[in-house]
């Protein structure tokens, strides 16, 4: 017979903090063993990341200064857009036109991802956006020094073993993405 015990029982959960975007939460739980602890528990609405692909394979990036590492870096368009339960691709939409002024043609759902789960409650849909047209782009305030470039495959695999890309959300979603085949 199987053991069905819990890995981990919350015993009592408490928030400690609360704004637009997040909640933080501490519980008390009981592990499988009997002994007790405490858990940090971030939660945030999931979000999207979009892979712009241009006709010729050219990836398109994104480079913005991220406040909490203090520093500018190239990641792929990535955000979360409208209210919990929003369909991932109308998000995605939004946040590829937000960001580059891009709309697609076509959409490939690459993969869902967690984020950093050992600390957070949020994951993250991978899309690939093909058939690009370019518009005008829409940044939101805080995005206002976003600057967008694109890259050959060659060019961003450099950047990954140069160090120039730190951001794990785009490292995962391309390791997934060519895994895949859809880049």
């Amino acid at each position: 017979m199987s053991d069905t015990r819990p890995d981990i029982e919350t015993l009592a959960s408490r928030e400690i903090y609360r704004n637009a975007w997040m909640t933080v939460r501490e519980d008390q739980v009981r592990r499988r063993d009997g002994s007790t602890g405490i858990y940090g528990v971030v939660e945030k609405v999931d979000f999207v990341t979009v892979v712009p692909v241009h006709p010729d394979g050219s990836i398109q990036l994104v480079q913005q200064f991220r406040y909490p590492v203090g520093q500018r870096h190239w990641e792929f368009v990535q955000g979360m857009w409208g209210p919990p339960g929003t369909d991932p691709l109308e998000a995605a939409r939004h946040e590829l036109l937000e960001e580059t002024g891009m709309e697609a043609a076509e959409w490939l759902h690459g993969g869902f991802l967690n984020l950093a789960q050992g600390t957070m409650r949020q994951g993250y849909d991978i899309f690939v956006a093909r058939g690009l047209t370019q518009g005008a782009a829409m940044p939101e305030v805080e995005e206002q020094d976003l600057v967008t470039r694109a890259v050959t495959l060659a060019e961003f695999e450099a950047m990954l073993r140069d160090g120039c890309i730190l951001d794990a959300t785009t490292v995962a979603s391309f390791g997934l993405l060519r895994l895949k085949g859809l880049i």
